[in-house]
Formats: C-alpha cells, structure tokens, sequence
C-alpha cells in the first residue's frame, strides 16, 4: 500500500513540475547549463517527457509499462542532475540580492536538500514502479 501511495504522489509531482516546464519555463531555463543546445526546446521536451512518464508510472493496469515509465523517470532525474548542480552554484556565485532574486528566495537549505534527494528520487522512481525491492526484499531463511 505505501508503495501505491508514493507512486501516486511521485507521478502527481512529476506531472505538474512537467507541466509547469511547459507552461512557465523561465525558471528552467535559468537554470539550464549554458552547455545544453537548444534549451527552449530542451525544457519544453522535459516536461513532455516528466508527464509521459508520469502517467506510465501512475497507470494500474500494464506493470511493464510501469516499469517503463519508472525507468525513463530514474534516467530523466540522472540526466537533469546537471541542472540542479548549476542551479546550486548559480546559488553560490550570485551577489546576495542577486541570489534571492534570481533563486526564486530558495535558501541553501533548499539546494543542499536538493542535491540530497536526487539519489532518492531515483531510487524511489525505479522502487515505486516496481524494478526493484532494494532495500525491503526479505532474505531467505536457510
């Protein structure tokens, strides 16, 4: 039941961050490395892809499918972690009425925290849709 609930409320989360890609990307692209090609299209094709992979993980019917879904949203977390990284440093560089201008007022403890929970939201993406069990699978008893 608590696996039900979190992949529930993991898609929810990853349909409206796809959304909100879509609808207000201004904060992304600030955040996008200067490195990334065609970043517009790049935020609009994330959030297509957070929502797609939204609605596979939160569908009760094709476990495969889930799998799927938890699978492009691990790989989609590993591949915006640059991001997060260049926000932080964004973060840490910016001038102090600069930075909480241009970090939307989001404090240190918001980015340290978010450089944290990026190894758990892959892991809870990938244990959510059922590809793993780590760390709850029982042992066998001999």
């Amino acid at each position: 039941m608590t696996r039900k609930i979190l992949r529930w409320l993991l898609a929810i989360a990853y349909g409206i961050a796809g959304c909100a890609h879509i609808i207000i990307p201004e904060p992304f692209l600030y955040i996008t490395p200067v490195w990334v090609p065609f970043p517009e299209a790049v935020i609009f094709w994330t959030g297509i892809a957070e929502i797609v992979g939204a609605i596979a993980l939160a569908q009760p019917f094709w476990p495969k499918l889930r799998r799927w879904g938890a699978w492009g949203l691990a790989a989609y977390a590993v591949c915006v972690f640059p991001a997060n990284i260049n926000h932080f440093i964004l973060f840490l560089t910016a001038g102090y009425a600069d930075m909480l201008e241009q970090s939307g007022r989001l404090g240190i403890g918001y980015h340290i925290a978010r450089m944290l929970a990026q190894p758990l939201i892959i892991w809870l993406s990938l244990w959510t849709g059922g590809v793993t069990d780590w760390p709850f699978r029982r042992r066998p008893s001999n």
